[in-house]
């Protein structure tokens, strides 16, 4: 069996000049766990190309979802812009990925940091059922540099307030945190400063954190999962692997790029 399998684009939506997202029909042998990642794109000159994409859709759907930065000389990303209903792209057949909850020990909070896209693998944990089972509160900080950048996190999380099965859980559980760096919005700064000067916390009404009850989530741009990273360490925060469940995970063979 092939470790790769062609799918058909459904629907291609253009969120901002950098961003956009995809979805396509999904081989019924495809199994992943929510969180993961797996290794998508196109063929070009009869060859795959290929990269790293979280699978933003929960892993209970028919189709898959994914969300893309459009780096305008980027190999694949270049290419993959030009996406439209219909056309073939390749999808692995193995997902892989620390960025689930498996690899966590028990707590209270879920902490889910993410800067750009970033957000994809959190917008399939934040749609399962167990991640509510297991917390009390799940706390999604999204950081981008303009607000039209939020646009793709914003509406599904919209969405979930209307879930047929999670409506009552995310209405009591999730708390979505929105943050700009470069126009004036509600919330503004970076990840790392907000939590620095408390005033993530202070918003949101839970105590800064705490390796005794609180659990966390890095996916994003390299620098900012070493900055937090750092912060957490110095906090007394163990790391999480698939081998040994920890305090925090993050994706070490995925960045935002």
């Amino acid at each position: 069996m092939s470790n790769l399998m062609e799918e058909r684009v459904l629907s291609v939506r253009h969120w901002t000049d950098r961003l956009f997202s995809f979805t396509t029909t999904r081989d019924s042998g495809f199994r992943f766990r929510n969180g993961e990642f797996t290794m998508t794109g196109i063929k070009v000159d009869g060859k795959p190309l290929l990269r790293a994409y979280s699978v933003a859709s929960p892993n209970y759907e028919e189709t898959l979802e994914f969300y893309s930065i459009k780096v305008p000389n980027g190999p694949l990303t270049s290419r993959m812009q030009h996406l439209k209903e219909g056309d073939t792209i390749i999808v692995g057949r193995k997902a892989t990925g620390t960025l689930v909850i498996d690899n966590l020990r028990d707590g209270k909070n879920l902490y889910l940091l993410a800067t750009g896209t970033g957000v994809a693998p959190f917008l399939s944990i934040i749609r399962d059922p167990e991640t509510y089972d297991r917390f009390e509160k799940i706390v999604l900080v999204h950081g981008c540099r303009q607000i039209a950048e939020l646009a793709y996190g914003e509406s599904m999380v919209t969405a979930l307030q209307d879930h047929e099965f999670l409506a009552d859980e995310v209405k009591a559980k999730l708390i979505y945190y929105p943050t700009v760096t470069r126009e004036p919005f509600i919330h503004e700064g970076r990840i790392s400063k907000l939590i620095d000067n408390g005033q993530l916390f202070s918003d949101i009404g839970l105590p800064p954190l705490d390796k005794a009850q609180d659990r966390v989530m890095l996916c994003g741009s390299t620098q900012m999962m070493v900055d937090l990273k750092s912060r957490l360490v110095a906090l007394g925060f163990e790391e999480g692997n698939h081998g040994e469940a920890g305090d925090f995970v993050l994706e070490k063979a995925f960045a935002e790029r």
